[in-house]
């Protein structure tokens, strides 16, 4: 990304709502790529500044408050890839459920498992996020989602 591609606090963020099934799509994959990049500046631009977010038992409000816990989940869930699929939409919302693959700083590897659902603003801003996450151990053997360049599973997250 060149230094004039770089996203801003104000940018507007296409796809914009109301949403159709092309530009649904479009914004979970721009997400997806945003949180594989690991980095909570580029992913925390997507989000308005009083953003509300619920991920797994942590309620966060607010731009900064998501850029450090992204800071830390990234320092705890190691080698980290995601899968996010479509799962609806209507107006300025959508729905997605999702898979990633990661470890921790003992080896241990874990796929989770969740739905999310989102809402934005007029700007293609998010500003609401929910997200209900399970995570199950595998072994390593067992990753489906493979290392950054790996192809996509077909059908999206499973």
């Amino acid at each position: 990304m060149t230094e004039s591609e770089t996203p801003t606090a104000t940018a507007v963020r296409p796809p914009l709502p109301p949403f159709t099934a092309e530009s649904a799509r479009a914004k979970v994959q721009a997400a997806e790529d945003a949180w594989n990049s690991r980095d909570p500046e580029r992913v925390s631009l997507a989000y308005t500044e009083d953003s509300v977010w619920r991920n797994r038992d942590r309620f966060l409000n607010g731009r900064a408050e998501v850029r450090e816990f992204l800071a830390g989940k990234w320092e705890r869930e190691l080698d980290y890839r995601l899968r996010k699929e479509l799962w609806a939409y209507t107006g300025n919302r959508i729905s997605v459920r999702f898979e990633y693959e990661w470890h921790d700083a003992d080896g241990q590897w874990y796929r989770s498992h969740g739905n999310e659902q989102w809402e934005f603003a007029p700007d293609g801003l998010m500003s609401r996020r929910e997200a209900s996450i399970n995570d199950v151990p595998i072994d390593e053997a067992d990753r489906r989602l493979g290392p950054p360049r790996a192809q996509r599973p077909s059908g999206g997250a499973r």
